[in-house]
């Protein structure tokens, strides 16, 4: 089973969260921002993982450490139930389309941290949500689960369906990139190891 259970615990969050990367989407999402839940819940129906996240932080303060605190326990988590990475894809790639917004994702579970994230709207706010904040989000994700990201918006006009295109084809992206390849038998790397 490709699984792991993650908590971390700081002066400023608290973070439990679980994962199944051969799951059906199922599991529960409370951060205690309503939009990030529903870009959470978008990631876990999409990539098709088991998804359960539970934080509490100092949402009085502002939301960038429980945004930040989940990307790196999350990342935590990949790292943890892709293991040696034996028989895997490995690279993953999604274009998806969101009424008027196209994005786009590539990934690359090399072993390598680096985030690239594109996106015009990332100075707009979502409600009280920073667009901003998810690529702190998918930078924890990064370095944490030691995967290449590279998101872009090619265009689009809502900033709510720029978020959603972007988390849709990371989604999809991951699912493609963790899924068994029937021809690998080893690590999908000349080096022997990721």
């Amino acid at each position: 089973m490709r699984t792991a259970e993650i908590e971390r615990n700081t002066k400023e969050t608290k973070v439990r969260l679980a994962l199944n990367l051969d799951g059906s989407g199922a599991g529960e999402i409370d951060t205690g921002i309503g939009f990030f839940n529903h870009m959470l819940e978008l990631l876990k129906k999409h990539a098709l993982v088991d998804l359960t996240i539970k934080a509490t932080g100092d949402l009085d303060v502002d939301y960038h450490h429980t945004v930040e605190d989940v990307g790196l326990v999350l990342g935590q988590a990949l790292n943890k139930a892709l293991g040696e990475r034996r028989g895997i894809v490995r690279y993953g790639f999604a274009s998806v389309p969101m009424d008027e917004t196209l994005c786009e994702t590539s990934i690359d579970l090399g072993g390598r941290p680096f985030l690239v994230f594109s996106s015009g709207k990332k100075h707009l706010m979502v409600r009280d949500f920073e667009v901003k904040l998810l690529e702190e989000f998918f930078r924890a994700v990064s370095v944490e689960g030691r995967l290449n990201i590279h998101l872009r918006e090619i265009y689009g006009d809502e900033a709510h369906h720029v978020c959603e295109g972007l988390f849709k084809s990371f989604a999809r992206a991951l699912r493609q990139a963790v899924s068994a390849d029937p021809r690998e038998t080893g690590v999908p790397s000349s080096k022997g190891v990721l």
